[in-house]
């Protein structure tokens, strides 16, 4: 199975600009059987003051090329987020789409983001945990803030997740806690986890990038910098089975003491 997680830097006020770079890094991953874009990566996340003009319904210019473009490259594609509007309501939502350009799932954004950050106030969460059942195995959505949040990525594991995309404006100085949760997450779920993060500046913030691809073992197997980059790396879905069957701690579980 090869992975490309895009790491890409914001271009600001200049959402068709980019929207055209996006596709030409899609194009650059041909070949690959899931690709992934970053959070809200066509205005910037911290761009607060344009989500409401820059927002689309699902089947605006963002989504479009998207679609397309799973069906030119023949890949599965995460979307990353973008702003949607809906019945006169804004989510952050992400999408994955088939190689047949299908939309397979839908994720809303359900920890919205309040330190220094406007998204709590313009933004409406999001209410349903997404697992796509895909014909790479089934696939956990989950965007940026999430990670601070496991009880999310154990119920994803309960509804049979084996992959976790995450799509994240993640930004300086919390580094070290993005490389913790990125892993931790992977490590404690049994679960291969793929992030793509957003890098450069976003109105005054710059984003940590170091998006990477992290295996049932919270191994990071393929990692990038601060730099844009694509990280390209093939896995082997079946090493989680074999990480469940050779150390079952998922079977450990008390839950009913816990829920």
């Amino acid at each position: 199975m090869k992975i490309a997680s895009i790491q890409m830097a914001v271009i600001e006020d200049d959402k068709n600009a980019a929207i055209e770079k996006a596709l030409a890094k899609i194009r650059c991953c041909r070949g690959a059987d899931l690709v992934i874009l970053p959070e809200i990566w066509n205005v910037g996340f911290m761009s607060f003051d344009s989500y409401i003009s820059t927002s689309e319904e699902r089947n605006g210019p963002t989504m479009t090329m998207l679609v397309n473009a799973a069906r030119e490259i023949s890949a599965y594609i995460h979307t990353g987020s973008f702003v949607e509007c809906e019945n006169g309501k804004y989510y952050n939502s992400s999408y994955l789409v088939s190689p047949e350009g299908e939309l397979l799932a839908n994720y809303r954004k359900i920890h919205l983001f309040g330190y220094n950050s406007l998204e709590t106030r313009i933004l409406t969460p999001g209410n349903s945990v997404t697992v796509a059942d895909t014909s790479l195995g089934k696939i956990g959505m989950a965007t940026c803030y999430d990670l601070r949040f496991p009880e999310l990525f154990r119920k994803m594991v309960d509804l049979g997740a084996e992959f976790f995309l995450i799509c994240s404006a993640w930004p300086y100085p919390r580094l070290e806690a993005w490389q913790l949760f990125n892993r931790t997450r992977a490590l404690e779920n049994q679960c291969y986890l793929i992030s793509a993060n957003s890098v450069d500046m976003n109105r005054n913030t710059r984003f940590v990038g170091h998006s990477m691809v992290v295996d049932p073992w919270g191994t990071v197997i393929a990692g990038a910098g601060d730099k844009e980059s694509i990280l390209k790396v093939e896995i082997d879905s079946k090493e989680i089975q074999s990480a469940r069957e050779e150390f079952p701690v998922l079977k450990s579980r008390r839950v009913n003491l816990i829920t």
